[in-house]
């Protein structure tokens, strides 16, 4: 086998690669010597058939199958022998299309390699960490929020009527056609209006009515009805109005802590505190790892794979194409163009991707197996009835499975270099780092 360099230019590299036919008449032989122990035929003892006529029945099937492995392991032994990274799947093509048995095999092969990347003192490097501890007004603030979700509700004035977003304690009774149906009536209903929770039209009859006041309400069921038998009919419920509620906010006490798991208001104000502080100290990650990625752009300089950086380039232009038109869900419309500012924002993103990727590599960072099934677990949650399906989709799909893993892999790398720089941490109020999470958003 002869391997020939016919291009060294940058990061660009082409090969011949000649695999003569005595190589592949021997891969040939060396299949059918490995086969024929198990191989039976009409006229001979399994195992005992003569390899010339072995080759004379399945040696054309097997010449495809050896070409294609003489020309991989040469691929494989090029690479491991150069050190040479290939940036995407190299292109190879079989250059003598008239081939025929017996003649020698030519291939070209061309391909970009990623870069030597430099290796770089990351401990001159000099971070700022923005540290929030929540505040009394923060924690009291936060427990507003959550006495206003808190679903409570009193009594209005009496002779109060019903309006929208209000509950009414009903009782009721539904029938088709003069005839109670089974699973149409409750006592002491609490309905709130215009919540959507029963038959389309129920609700909005309600809204006006008072305490101690009778309603008949006329609806039809729904065609696609999940009860057959009701299905497209017309009902009335005769509704009695035993109450009549205005929404209120919950009371900021104890009764509302152990509404959310706690034990009392002081152990509810510890978690509101505990989750503002997580929720303060990733939004200064945040600002942190933005400011080292600006630093490592500017202090490491290296060349870049034209093709890596133009199908960024192209990736970016066709998402942000999107963005601006949310109404084209697929694929067809005119070729995006990349615009400058499109491959200057590709060569930033390529060049810091080939320098964490090296770093986790040299420093053998890893991401375990547990870490990607947290991951997918936390995503999974996004589709809720549909879980097992979501774990059985990222099993199944290598892409999705990497797209997973590499944002951890790239924090597990940017904790690395945080560890080996000099990082102080500088106190401020709440606003500050909201102004600094705003501005990475505007970038």
């Amino acid at each position: 086998m002869q391997v020939t360099e016919t291009l060294n230019e940058g990061l660009k590299r082409g090969y011949s690669i000649v695999v003569t036919a005595a190589e592949l008449d021997a891969k040939v032989s060396e299949k059918l010597v490995e086969a024929q122990p198990s191989i039976e035929m009409k006229g001979f003892r399994k195992g005992k058939v003569p390899m010339a006529l072995l080759k004379k029945q399945f040696g054309q099937r097997l010449l495809g199958e050896a070409m294609q492995e003489a020309v991989d392991g040469a691929m494989s032994e090029h690479f491991e022998t150069t050190g040479d990274r290939p940036a995407m799947q190299p292109d190879v093509k079989m250059t003598n299309e008239d081939w025929k048995e017996g003649d020698d095999v030519h291939v070209d092969m061309s391909y970009e390699a990623l870069p030597e990347i430099p290796d770089t003192d990351l401990s001159d490097i000099k971070l700022e960490k923005l540290v929030v501890t929540p505040g009394d007004d923060e924690i009291d603030e936060a427990l507003s929020n959550l006495a206003g979700s808190a679903q409570n509700f009193e009594d209005r004035k009496k002779g109060s009527k019903a309006k929208d977003g209000d509950q009414v304690v009903i009782d009721f009774v539904g029938s088709v056609d003069g005839e109670e149906f089974e699973g149409g009536a409750a006592e002491d209903y609490p309905l709130v209006l215009g919540s959507n929770s029963f038959i389309p039209g129920f609700e909005e009859q309600l809204v006006g009515v008072k305490a101690g006041e009778e309603k008949s309400v006329e609806v039809s069921f729904p065609e696609e009805y999940g009860a057959e038998h009701l299905a497209g009919k017309a009902a009335v419920f005769a509704c009695t109005v035993k109450a009549v509620k205005a929404p209120a906010p919950a009371k900021i006490d104890d009764e509302l802590a152990k509404n959310y798991g706690a034990e009392d208001l002081a152990a509810l104000k510890e978690q509101i505190s505990e989750r503002l502080a997580a929720e303060y100290a990733g939004a200064a990650r945040q600002v942190t790892k933005r400011a080292l990625l600006d630093v490592l752009d500017e202090k490491v300089k290296f060349d870049l794979p034209p093709s890596l950086v133009e199908a960024e380039a192209g990736q970016i232009a066709h998402q942000l194409w999107h963005e601006e038109n949310p109404d084209v869900e697929g694929h067809d419309h005119p070729e995006i163009e990349p615009t400058e500012e499109h491959k200057k924002l590709a060569e930033r993103r390529v060049r810091l991707g080939l320098l964490l990727a090296e770093l986790g590599r040299k420093n053998e960072i890893e991401v375990t197996d547990a870490e990607v099934t947290q991951a997918v677990m936390n995503q999974a949650r996004q589709y809720p009835g549909q879980e097992r399906q979501f774990f059985e989709f990222v099993q199944q799909n290598a892409q999705m499975r990497q797209q997973i893993q590499a944002p951890i892999f790239e924090d597990k790398v940017v904790d690395y270099i945080f560890e080996l720089a000099k990082v102080t941490e500088k106190k401020v109020a709440k606003d500050k780092l909201q102004k600094a999470v705003e501005a990475l958003e505007e970038e």
